[in-house]
């Protein structure tokens, strides 16, 4: 029994990530951003319950990048268009294909995600931004862009030549050879964690700065991070 017990917190992520499209189409978007949420803490604990029980198994490893999928790929690819589509009821010309560029979004997420499953090389660090990681973002930039007060700043953010380059960009960063910075822990020495430390001290500066707004910003945060302590490839 104990062996599916992380197979049931990944199919908890992957129910999360469907009652977020639900949401989404429902354009209820906190709620879907709180789905996105619990999703990423049933995915992290998913894998912290593998590794406690030593229960790994090929299933397990599958399912998980399955329910990540729908949970940080779809979901946010769904948010997007939706984003999208608000922006042409803004009155803001632009193409008609340009809703369909957030297919982008699970296509590369897929790729992502398979390449992920079979890359030795990421055993210590990412190679490519995390499709959680990505999500969070998106999810930031939905909920700054449909709920602020600011006609001028939801102008911007919803605005869909921006949107086309948010998703573009962020969709390359998925599949990019970039070696950027993972949050495992094996040791307390300072020298192999400051990235780690300097981090999460900025997360929680950028939060009690700007609150949920700071999501925005974690993400390029973690990207320079990754630059200026670039992991070391073995």
């Amino acid at each position: 029994m104990k062996s599916f017990i992380p197979n049931l917190l990944t199919l908890a992520n992957l129910a999360c990530g469907l009652l977020a499209i639900v949401s989404i189409f429902s354009s209820d978007y906190k709620q879907a951003a709180i789905l996105m949420a619990m999703s990423q803490v049933f995915d992290f604990f998913d894998g912290f319950a593998a590794r406690l029980l030593k229960v790994h198994s090929e299933l397990g490893k599958q399912l998980d990048s399955l329910a990540d999928l729908v949970s940080f790929g779809v979901a946010p690819g769904f948010l997007v268009f939706k984003m999208f589509q608000m922006s042409y009821l803004s009155g803001e010309p632009s193409p008609d294909f340009l809703p369909y560029i957030a297919l982008l979004i699970p296509l590369l997420s897929a790729l992502r995600l398979a390449k992920f499953n079979i890359d030795t090389r990421q055993a210590d660090y990412f190679i490519g931004m995390p499709t959680p990681a990505n999500a969070l973002f998106l999810y930031s930039i939905g909920l700054m862009g449909i709920y602020t007060d600011n006609e001028t700043v939801q102008n911007i953010i919803l605005h869909p030549f921006l949107l086309t380059a948010i998703t573009i960009i962020t969709s390359f960063l998925l599949v990019a050879e970039l070696p950027l910075m993972s949050l495992k822990v094996k040791n307390t020495k300072w020298k192999e964690n400051k990235g780690r430390i300097i981090l999460l001290l900025g997360i929680v500066l950028l939060l009690v700065i700007f609150r949920f707004r700071a999501l925005a910003f974690i993400i390029p945060f973690y990207l320079l991070l990754s630059l200026v302590f670039k992991p070391n490839k073995k």
